[in-house]
């Protein structure tokens, strides 16, 4: 890298799942909106072709008259020629297909396991981790390899488990985990403050929070604007208008594979009193299945929805329409900010502003002093030149902690039943897991879901399995 007139050029970054028909393209519009930073993107991908059209993509995003950034996108085909000399590693990829997925998701409905996300928590997030570990394991020993100094942000679901393994196979390393799940809790509180007050909030990032959780499993002990406590604001709203919910501008709540009123995170700030700072589809798997996941007119009546692996395989039949267009100058991306703060955290790293974030990296500091030092925990984290220095989040409170020990066990599980290849360990993450006990099921016919998922997902599993 080299620094001249507050700008910072040659970065390079690899990106390992660099063909992705989505997040990519939001990861190219933040780089073109950004004249502090240049370099390389290299971009690699088992799906040469998709990279290769990202590469076209990119590079024609860049020669755009409104395009502010100054990046080359290159393919590189292999994870030697992608990492070596690398500054910074962005790993996105998806652990298998969405065939996979589907079972993932689908399969433990038999048992009348429903799941809205299927991709962190319960059956569904244990099986997608059992094929991406092997993954991480490879990408952890090529970073020690060849880049044993770049920092590393993992966008790949399940979020801490991706972060465990990284530093399970290299703890030297530097790594971390982003999720945009905070900030959308910090727009809600935004817009229920603005609609309290009639004032206007000109930016999410002013609404201060402590953080503490688990990925997709994140809570606010303390939230504030401007120094007032927007805890009364928020409990007054919810009291007003708890049945109609809250909808966050330009968000569509009927398209319920990803929006809702927020209602979910409202009772459960009703019955613990912190705020739940993760997406309704989210939260709903961390907890016992009978309560808002019971059922998918349970799922309703909470104004969420679950997020069927058919609508994902019709939504990517879309992207990979878009992509060609893209790729061939027919239609354009839309230059304007994500919202999203990787290119303003890889900043901060490159040491020309400071940031404090919420960001998923291992307890070591005891960032939150009630969890083991091992768990991967969600807080707050300052990012200043190429350090990030971890904020005291405090202890999580008792009655939320109880809801949050039992994943960080099957955390633990998984992570050793996958390394082992070892199905029983396996089987007792599915038996602890909330949503699966809330069931009253046979051990048995857990059991033989757990056997019938790993069987689906042999294709992307090691030999041995």
């Amino acid at each position: 890298m080299k620094y001249a007139n507050n700008k910072v050029s040659d970065i390079q970054i690899a990106y390992i799942g660099g063909g992705s028909r989505g997040w990519a393209w939001t990861f190219m519009t933040d780089l073109a909106l950004d004249e502090q930073v240049s370099g390389t993107i290299r971009l690699y991908d088992i799906d040469e072709k998709a990279a290769e059209n990202n590469e076209i993509i990119g590079n024609h995003l860049m020669q755009r008259a409104d395009a502010k950034g100054d990046w080359k996108f290159e393919v590189r085909h292999s994870l030697e020629d992608v990492l070596t000399g690398a500054d910074f590693v962005v790993i996105s990829i998806l652990p298998g297909t969405f065939d996979e997925m589907a079972v993932d998701v689908h399969l433990p409905e038999r048992l009348g396991i429903y799941q809205s996300v299927g991709d962190t928590a319960g059956p569904g997030g244990v099986i997608r981790s059992i094929r991406t570990i092997p993954m991480f394991v490879e990408i952890a020993k090529a970073i020690a390899k060849y880049a044993p100094k770049a920092w590393v942000i993992n966008y790949t679901n399940p979020m801490s488990l991706c972060v465990k393994t990284l530093y399970y196979v290299f703890p030297e390393i530097k790594a971390f985990g982003c999720c945009h799940e905070v900030f959308g809790t910090q727009k809600v509180l935004k817009g229920i403050y603005e609609k309290s007050t009639g004032e206007h909030v000109e930016d999410f990032h002013d609404i201060h929070v402590n953080v503490l959780g688990i990925n997709h499993f994140t809570w606010f002990s303390s939230a504030s604007y401007k120094g007032i406590d927007l805890f009364p604001v928020y409990r007054d709203y919810i009291d007003q208008h708890f049945d109609e919910g809250f909808t966050l501008e330009g968000e569509n709540w009927l398209n319920r594979s990803f929006a809702c009123k927020h209602r979910l995170k409202m009772d459960l700030f009703r019955r613990y009193g912190w705020i739940a700072a993760a997406g309704d589809r989210h939260l709903a798997e961390f907890m016992p299945g009978d309560e808002y996941l019971k059922d998918p007119a349970t799922v309703e009546s909470w104004d969420y929805g679950l997020t069927t692996v058919e609508w994902r395989k019709g939504d990517l039949e879309k992207r990979l329409e878009r992509s060609k267009k893209l790729a061939a100058g027919e239609e354009k991306i839309e230059l304007k900010p994500t919202g999203e703060e990787g290119i303003l955290l890889i900043k901060a790293l490159c040491g020309l502003t400071r940031v404090v974030s919420n960001v998923n990296i291992p307890n070591t500091g005891l960032q939150i002093s009630n969890l083991p030092a091992d768990a991967v925990v969600e807080t707050n984290a300052v990012f200043e030149r190429d350090q990030i220095h971890p904020l005291l989040a405090g202890d999580i409170k008792e009655d939320i902690l109880e809801l949050v020990k039992p994943h960080v066990e099957i955390h633990d599980l998984t992570l050793r039943g996958t390394l082992m290849q070892d199905r029983d360990l396996i089987k007792k993450a599915f038996l602890m897991d909330p949503n699966v006990k809330a069931h009253h099921l046979s051990d048995a016919d857990v059991c033989k879901l757990a056997d019938d998922m790993i069987d689906q997902t042999k294709t992307y599993l090691p030999q041995g399995w």
